[in-house]
């Protein structure tokens, strides 16, 4: 009997217990990681619930929303943004949703906005958050941020902003011309690559 349960607790004691990173403790905590440090407390947070709904975990009171991480997408992404954006991405998400694919979601976003049926500011900025998620204790590291900085129509020649960064951490302009045309600002990491070659377009989950 000693032996059994000297075994039973050697097992237990042995067992790691992963987080929980589908509570919404967890992805209020981790959300707010793209917003600006000061406007953390008061965001409104938009999670998932057990069905992969996008649902509302904290009303905020401030300007900002921030957007948990989607567990049905391969690693770690949150996003910030101001409210007068949501209607925007809340839409993206309604389409996805649908079943839309990114070249349909584009198409009817852009004849939205023309159509003055889909609000849009004039400027607006978007940061996105990744980085690498210890499974055990819940933490994020190598936290990383890139910001998209929205203005519709906006070209090369309307901004002086090439359509590649002209060095690491450079701005570049993307979409010119159309509704959803952004500034990418991706600052240098410590392994960059090359200079001049954009990031991975990891914030297009977010659009």
């Amino acid at each position: 009997m000693k032996i059994c349960l000297s075994l039973v607790l050697f097992c237990t004691a042995g067992v790691i217990h992963a987080a929980d990173t589908s509570s919404p403790a967890w992805q209020i905590k981790t959300a707010v990681l793209a917003a600006p440090v000061a406007e953390r407390d008061g965001a409104t947070v938009l999670g998932y619930d057990e069905t992969g709904k996008v649902v509302t975990l904290r009303k905020g009171t401030n300007n900002f929303v921030c957007l948990a991480d989607n567990p049905k997408q391969k690693g770690f992404s949150v996003a910030c943004y101001p409210k007068d954006l949501e209607p925007f991405m809340a839409r993206g998400r309604a389409l996805t949703a649908e079943g839309k694919n990114a070249n349909d979601i584009f198409k009817i976003r852009e004849e939205e906005v023309k159509a003055g049926k889909l609000p849009l500011p004039d400027k607006s900025i978007l940061n996105v958050t990744t980085g690498t998620v210890n499974e055990t204790t819940g933490d994020i590291a190598d936290l990383y941020t890139r910001y998209v900085i929205y203005i519709p129509y906006a070209t090369p020649e309307t901004t002086g902003i090439p359509l590649v960064p002209l060095a690491d951490g450079a701005p570049w302009i993307m979409n010119p011309g159309t509704h959803r045309a952004h500034i990418m600002i991706n600052p240098p990491k410590s392994t960059a690559g090359a200079k001049g070659t954009p990031a991975s377009d990891e914030h297009k989950n977010h659009k």
